[in-house]
């Protein structure tokens, strides 16, 4: 098992505890950078560092008349301070705070993230390379097509997977910006100087040009990535669903000792891990959706966003966190039947070999016109008389006559549907 779990880490990214650490940080920081400007007596800075911390009961008892968060906090952080608490928030706005910590936040929840992601990734690897032989019957709208691999059913969400973390690390880039440029961006009455000495000592970077906020495609580019690394975790959950029916029984997820399915009927083994992953991806889905509405606002900004992005920017982060390892956890312990899959793919005759024997006929000197409609005409007979798909070709003359009884037997062979898996693996780079 390599599973391991760090809800709790991202939890506390988004924490009250946290988010007043930051605020205070960047307080301090820029108080700090306000006296290497000249602004604020080393005097004055040396009472704030050694009396800077804030009461968050006091500040909500503070909020609870003010109605105002910031203010509340400085309130509260200045009564501890003394007369060198002027000094604070000098020249800065509410935003400046909250936009600089929300960044430092998402991108923390970023860095845990691809944790898990990778994590998922070497899951996902550890499984495509054990069944990367392992037959069994490809589905196209449901139905058998031709025989595929559960190893490369793996190494198609392998990508994908490793697509959504390329995509986050591009988005944490984009987000790794912070502001300190006052009411409506324009540096009024602080220098860009300061700016940038808080937001290097945070690991962040200022926006290139910002009005009170920082800009929310960013954030509604964020989370849309976790919405659709959200939907790649469904997609594979989906098909772990599917395959776990009564009537595949393919695969199934873990299902402990103890654990019960159902209230009236003891033999049931419900994906409900599977289940609650696809469920909770509707979730990401909507809150993308609140984010992107969050981009329009009234000239220099309103406060439409701040409400929603409360909810979606936090619960999207840690949805998407618990989602994973809980699909890293049903991966690990999943349960494969290979004879199952063996019996599914025997079960409609041998009709998967269609295309095989169309080519073949084809390269026999058989037009496709012909050669398909003779192959249609006996999978057909195959479902109605419920005979093997080889006899019911061979009893077709021109068949027999090109392909022989051999060649028809050769052509419906599984191993023949593997030749080319490994040239895909060593393409992705999973050997």
């Amino acid at each position: 098992m390599i599973a391991r779990y760090t809800l709790p880490r991202m939890g506390g990214i988004w924490s009250e505890e946290n988010k007043l650490s930051i605020w205070l940080k960047i307080e301090v920081y820029a108080c700090e950078a306000l006296t290497q400007a000249g602004v604020i007596p080393r005097r004055d800075l040396a009472i704030i560092r050694r009396k800077a911390v804030v009461s968050p009961k006091r500040m909500l008892k503070l909020e609870a008349h003010l109605n105002h968060d910031v203010i509340a906090f400085l309130t509260a952080l200045s009564e501890k301070i003394g007369p060198s608490g002027r000094y604070l928030h000098f020249g800065l706005t509410s935003s400046d705070i909250l936009d600089t910590t929300l960044a430092l936040q998402m991108v923390e929840s970023a860095d845990v993230l691809k944790e898990d992601l990778e994590l998922l990734l070497k899951v996902l690897r550890l499984r495509a390379r054990r069944h990367m032989l392992t037959y069994m019957a490809g589905r196209t709208h449901g139905m058998h097509a031709e025989p595929v691999t559960l190893g490369l059913k793996f190494l198609v969400f392998h990508e994908e997977v490793k697509r959504g973390l390329e995509r986050l690390g591009a988005v944490r880039g984009r987000i790794r910006v912070g502001k300190l440029s006052g009411a409506v961006g324009t540096y009024s009455q602080v220098s860009p100087s300061v700016e940038r000495r808080v937001l290097s000592r945070l690991g962040l970077v200022p926006a290139h040009a910002s009005t009170q906020i920082i800009q929310r495609d960013r954030h509604a580019e964020f989370l849309t990535v976790l919405a659709i690394i959200g939907s790649t975790l469904e997609k594979i959950a989906t098909e772990i669903r599917n395959l776990q029916r009564s009537e595949l029984g393919e695969v199934e997820e873990p299902f402990g000792s103890g654990q019960k399915g159902s209230s009236a009927m003891p033999h049931k083994r419900n994906p409900i891990l599977c289940e609650r992953i696809a469920g909770l991806a509707r979730v990401l889905r909507a809150n993308a959706l609140a984010g992107l509405e969050n981009i329009s606002l009234w000239h220099e900004r309103d406060i439409t966003h701040s409400s929603v992005e409360r909810i979606i920017l936090p619960d999207s982060s840690i949805l998407l966190d618990y989602m994973t390892q809980k699909l890293v956890g049903v991966l690990e312990g999943l349960s494969v039947y290979p004879g199952r899959m063996r019996a599914n793919l025997r079960a409609n005759g041998g009709l998967i070999f269609s295309q095989a024997v169309l080519l073949a006929l084809v390269r026999a000197g058989m037009s496709r016109e012909e050669a398909y409609r003779i192959v249609q005409f006996q999978a057909q007979r195959v479902c109605a008389e419920d005979i093997p798909f080889q006899d019911a070709l061979l009893s077709d003359r021109k068949v027999s006559r090109l392909l022989g009884r051999k060649g028809v037997e050769r052509l419906c062979r599984l191993d023949s549907y593997g030749k080319n898996i490994k040239r895909i693996f060593k393409r992705c780079g999973v050997t």
